[in-house]
């Protein structure tokens, strides 16, 4: 599932974390074989890609994340405006969320990895064969790890991806293991100040099904969404016991904010430090700080309980 977002550019990443997942990795035409080429099943199909691309261009900040973190950042060109971390990611005015592809074309790239195919970009890349990887926001954790591994191939370095894996796998197992299950703890994931949240079947929503809590959020979700914008009645009434804010950066919100909104101050986690301040980023992005966002959740379970 950022740096400081516009409610329109939380609510477009809303749309992307609603979205599917591509296919698995074909590691036919690995890199280590010696083939100057290799093949990556992609959510647009099998893509063919140089072995080791020299001229990489991420349209998505989670994307990005990975790159740097399985070694292929030498080998980025340039990044969309919403990609801040690593710090070194060389960012650009290039837009992930309308991208334009003569914009794109002007890096000369080997090879462009989006999370969406906005603007019809991915046929307008291919069109003048440039290869496009499309790799949607992740529905679970296994397609995260998938997509790791897509991106490792794809960039020369599935060793490192598959060690970045490893090491995910590892981190979360050993954070959840370390917490108790939350019995009966309820909470409320925020995204923007208008209440919208996540429900259990979200990527999110899962995480947090990790630790055993129950969203409030899910019958809330009338239209089956999976994104729900709340009532301040109904939440206030539902008093969760944890309240996780997304929207720090977007959206300024804090623990002292929330407690001066009408009624709020009354609320369980308000009054018993509950509220819990995540980075907007970390908590939106599939890639490899996703457990940094799982011990923020086991930290909070532990203290409550």
């Amino acid at each position: 599932m950022r740096p400081v977002r516009s409610l329109g550019a939380v609510m477009a990443l809303v749309a992307a974390l609603a979205t599917g997942c591509g296919g698995g990795t074909d590691t036919s035409g690995d890199a280590t074989s010696g083939a100057k080429t290799v093949t990556v099943q992609a959510a647009n199909g099998a893509v063919t890609v140089p072995a080791k691309p020299e001229r990489i261009v991420s349209l998505s900040p989670a994307h990005t994340e990975t790159l740097f973190a399985i070694g292929a950042g030498p080998q980025v060109v340039a990044v969309d405006d919403y990609s801040d971390h690593p710090p070194n990611a060389p960012k650009t005015k290039l837009s992930g969320f309308k991208p334009n592809a003569e914009a794109v074309i002007e890096y000369k790239p080997d090879l462009v990895v989006v999370s969406d195919d906005l603007n019809g970009i991915v046929k307008a890349l291919e069109k003048v064969k440039i290869p496009v990887l499309l790799e949607p926001a992740a529905n679970n954790l296994d397609e995260a790890y998938d997509e790791i591994r897509d991106l490792g191939l794809a960039t020369g370095h599935s060793d490192e991806a598959e060690k970045l894996v490893t090491d995910m796998q590892a981190s979360i197992k050993e954070t959840v293991d370390a917490s108790s299950k939350a019995k009966g703890l309820t909470y409320y994931h925020e995204l923007d100040n208008q209440l919208h949240s996540v429900t259990s079947k979200t990527f999110l929503g899962q995480i947090y099904g990790l630790f055993g809590l129950r969203n409030i959020a899910d019958e809330a979700d009338e239209a089956s969404s999976g994104y729900p914008q709340l009532s301040r009645e109904f939440l206030l009434k539902q008093d969760p016991d944890l309240i996780f804010l997304a929207d720090t950066k977007c959206c300024g919100q804090n623990a002292e904010t929330i407690a001066k909104r009408p009624g709020w101050s009354d609320l369980g986690a308000v009054k018993n430090g509950g509220v819990v301040e995540l980075d907007d980023a970390i908590a939106s992005r599939w890639g490899p700080r996703l457990p940094e966002f799982v011990k923020a959740i086991g930290a909070a379970v532990q203290k409550v309980q």
